[in-house]
């Protein structure tokens, strides 16, 4: 297979850096590369500004608002965007619950709620693990009973990323305890202002509330916001599960990091000599280059097979795995490089208007917190200890 970008890919990368460069705006470029705490509107107003040129979903089809993109230019726009320093899509709404209504939801609900994804109007988080049932989502617990045009959810979800801003949420439920735990779950779409929904938040080690908890007492679910059929959410999830670890690969936030620990590695030291020119750092991030230049050869296999209709399979577990690894080498290897401004600091330092400053230089501002925030990599999205078991069987069933 050629993984050699056409004219018309490269055309493509080209248009996308030209848009970045004129749109992006600048404030928002300097809070990822210090590694600023992004708020809600800073999210919103980057969605906006690529929703308005028709780029916000590129992996929608055209007939969904979409920008009907093939993989591989899904491929270089993501890693153009990582490379400008972009922030990230949140990809609840558009990378995760958009596929799969499109895929398996009633004509009603692709009419009402892909439009509202799009324009911002609602913003979504994942309600899939729970205390006990995190990558064994077959022992989800939180239950839906049915009651006339209802259900009565009743349970708990966990580490569900940015939920304090999300107005709704899509949760795995179990609607049924026959037959085997992943024959009895079912798919809910649910409003977050609904009485009996409580959202508490988690501080984690990098001083941020970036996960929550969040609770249902009672909660009335109308059965119109079950995707698909009762006790097929299994299904539907591992559908989602598919593009959600492949996406965690993250080459283009990988290229990224590796670029800012080079341009750190390159300074002057306090001997008058760069780390660069230190063999045992430099034969490091060697290793690190050389990692991450096969994982971004296999991912481009992955992708040449999307572009040609093929769905990944254990692919995308290689790519999970890897992709975290290689990141989280990148930000110890980072924290390493600034030194002693890898010490501790106040969280609140990472938020506009904070008065607390840097303990040092502006490169050294976000490294430690990337690095606390980072080591979640290897957790979400299926464990990697999940992930070489999948990889296993897949070898074994050869």
């Amino acid at each position: 297979m050629d993984l050699n970008y056409t004219d018309e890919q490269k055309a493509f990368r080209d248009e996308v850096r030209s848009y970045l460069a004129e749109e992006l705006p600048a404030r928002l470029v300097n809070k990822v590369r210090l590694g600023k705490t992004l708020t809600k509107q800073d999210h919103e107003e980057w969605h906006a500004i690529l929703n308005k040129r028709g780029w916000l979903a590129g992996n929608w089809p055209k007939a969904f608002g979409g920008a009907g993109w093939d993989a591989v230019q899904r491929h270089i726009f993501e890693d153009e965007m990582t490379r400008a320093s972009a922030p990230r899509i949140v990809p609840f709404g558009l990378g995760m619950l958009g596929p799969v209504l499109q895929k398996f939801g009633s004509k009603a609900q692709q009419d009402y709620y892909l439009p509202r994804i799009l324009s911002g109007e609602d913003w979504w988080c994942q309600g899939y693990s729970e205390p006990g049932a995190g990558s064994d989502l077959a022992s989800v617990r939180t239950t839906a009973e049915r009651d006339g045009d209802h259900y009565v959810v009743n349970g708990q979800k966990t580490w569900t990323t940015l939920g304090q801003h999300a107005n709704k949420i899509f949760c795995l439920v179990r609607t049924s305890k026959e037959g085997k735990p992943q024959e009895g779950i079912s798919f809910l779409l649910i409003d977050m202002n609904s009485p009996g929904v409580k959202v508490r938040p988690i501080v984690l080690i990098d001083g941020e509330p970036e996960v929550n908890e969040v609770f249902f007492d009672d909660v009335r679910v109308p059965v119109e916001n079950r995707v698909g059929e009762e006790n097929k959410g299994w299904t539907y999830a591992k559908y989602l599960l598919t593009h959600e670890r492949t996406n965690i690969a993250g080459v283009g936030f990988a290229n990224a990091g590796l670029e800012n620990l080079k341009r750190i590695a390159r300074l002057e030291q306090a001997n008058g000599r760069p780390l660069i020119q230190n063999p045992h750092f430099a034969a490091r991030i060697a290793r690190i280059e050389i990692d991450l230049m096969a994982m971004a050869t296999t991912n481009l296999r992955v992708v040449s097979k999307a572009a040609a209709g093929q769905a990944p399979g254990a692919e995308s577990s290689i790519l999970k795995i890897k992709g975290t690894v290689i990141r989280q080498e990148i930000n110890a290897l980072t924290r390493s490089a600034v030194g002693p401004y890898a010490m501790p600091f106040a969280s609140e330092a990472l938020e506009d208007g904070s008065n607390l400053g840097p303990v040092g230089p502006d490169y050294a501002e976000g490294a430690t917190a990337q690095y606390l925030n980072n080591r979640k990599l290897s957790i979400f999205g299926g464990s990697n200890e999940i992930q070489r078991t999948i990889l296993s069987k897949a070898i074994l069933e050869l």
